[in-house]
Formats: structure tokens, sequence, C-alpha cells
């Protein structure tokens, strides 16, 4: 009660609220293709180089007096440039994917480093990105929030079954005529921005676990890939708010209690499902 009385008195913590849920949806979409094409380790180097965008933002803001240039924007272009190079990597010359992951990684995060030493001023604000503080959204990074979780779940939801081809049989997508390298990289970009939205939540760290966790959860509780995504943006919502509630009680940092408590509950349901599995199976190994 405590909590909801101070949701109700302090603005920052509604707008925190609000982020939470706003990021979840997008979340829940593209977590569900992620896990689907198995492109996780592709989302987290996206997920590093958002860094240099957002350093280089916040340079020329401070140092060329473009105030309306937020950190976001460079968050947004770092992020789409990162999926397009790994997608065209990936498609064009296989074996070296890695090596360009691995590559945008480390040169996004050095980039956006030096950005931020050499911009005058205190840089807290913007380095809290690499760790989350939920509780530093502001109603414009809401309402950019929002606008790219429109453009996500539009285009997530539009394109559903050509995505949902190029997951689970690329081949036989191509033979039906869909443009899988096409649609193969829409998907990078999708999740290029559903990473600036959850980077502006609970930070780059801590990106992979959120677009992946609750999917897990989702994925042992539901049989369609529909019904994987709607689960997991409820289960992520649900996460962030109660992240927030146990964070401000127990005066934790809100990104890591809501990780935590994520990754709590993944291991609860896989126990469980584990345990089942292993009951289910005694008898019939014990036979007649």
């Amino acid at each position: 009660m405590s909590f909801l009385q101070a949701v109700a008195s302090h603005p920052f913590l509604q707008y925190a609220l609000a982020a939470g849920v706003l990021a979840s949806i997008a979340c829940g979409v593209i977590g569900g293709y992620v896990a689907a094409r198995r492109i996780t380790y592709v989302a987290g180097g996206i997920a590093h180089s958002v860094l240099g965008g957002m350093g280089l933002a916040r340079y020329l803001q401070v140092t060329q007096g473009w105030e309306w240039l937020h950190p976001l924007y460079g968050a947004v272009l770092a992020a789409l440039a990162a999926a397009v190079i790994i997608g065209l990597v990936s498609l064009r010359a296989r074996d070296s994917e890695d090596m360009a992951i691995s590559a945008i990684w480390a040169v996004g995060m050095a980039v956006g480093v030096l950005f931020i030493w050499k911009t005058p001023g205190y840089s807290e604000n913007l380095m809290s990105y690499l760790f989350g503080n939920i509780l530093m959204v502001t109603p414009a990074s809401l309402w950019l929030i929002a606008i790219l979780d429109v453009i996500v779940v539009t285009i997530g939801v539009a394109a559903y079954r050509q995505l949902v081809a190029i997951c689970f049989d690329e081949e036989f997508a191509r033979l039906r005529g869909v443009n899988a390298d096409a649609y193969y990289l829409l998907l990078l970009c999708l999740t290029a921005l559903t990473v600036v939205l959850l980077t502006t939540v609970v930070g780059l760290v801590m990106v992979i676990a959120l677009l992946s966790l609750p999917v897990a959860i989702a994925g042992r509780l539901t049989r369609s890939l529909m019904q994987m995504m709607a689960v997991a943006a409820g289960l992520s919502a649900l996460f962030t708010s109660l992240g927030l509630g146990l964070s401000y009680h127990a005066d934790l940092p809100a990104g890591a209690t809501t990780i935590v408590l994520a990754g709590g509950v993944y291991l609860l349901v896989a126990g469980v499902s584990q345990l089942r599995r292993t009951t289910a199976r005694a008898p019939a190994e014990a036979g007649p």
C-alpha cells in the first residue's frame, strides 16, 4: 500500500510504471521471434552497440547545442545500423557472422565510452543507460517509447506469417516465394528497436535477460507462438512492475531487481516442469 500511495504522489514512479508496461508489449512480440529464430546472441551485439549512438548524440547535444537531439535518437540509429550490418554479414558471409557481432559489440561500447568521456559535464544520466535506471524515464522518453512500440507491434503483427516462416523453416519459406533475406533484415531491425525500448527501462547489461526470460517462461506455458508472445508481454509487465515495487521497499536498483525476479520465476517454472516430466516418466520406466 505504501508503494501504491507513493505512485499516486510521485510522477517519476508513474512514468517508470508506464515505461515498463510499454516496453513489455514490444518485448513480448519480438522476444518470441528472437527465441524462435534463436538469435539472442545477435540481439546482444545490437544491444551493446547502442551505447555508441547514445554517446554521440549526447556529445553533439552538449558541444554543438543540439538540444533537440535526445540520446534515444542516437540509440535508434546505432541499433538499426548494427542490425543491418549484422544481417548483411550473416546473409552474405555466414562464416564471419560471429566476428561481425563481436566487432560491433566491442566497437559500439568503446565509441560510446569515448564520447561520454569527451562530453563536458557529468554524464550520470547517460551512463545510467548501461546498467538501467527506470526511475529516470521522462515524459519525452515515454512518448518516444510509445511511438517505437506502435511501429514494432504493428509490423510484427502485420508480417506475422512471413516472420514465422523464416523463423521455423527458412528454406520452405523461400520455396513459397517469401523474400527471406528481406524479412530477416526486418526482424533484426524490429529487434533493434525493441532493444532501444528495453535499454531505457533496464539498461544495456540486462536487455538480453528481459528479452529472453519472459519468453522462456511463456514457452513452457503455451502451445503457439502467438500465445507465447501475449503471455511473455504480460509477464514482462508484471516483472517490471513488481521489480519496481520491491526495489522501492528494499532500496535496491530497479533494473537489477526486475531481472533477479524474472530469473527466479524462470528457475521455479523450469524446476516444476522438470519434476513433472520426471514423475510422468517414472511409471512408464517401471513397466507392468
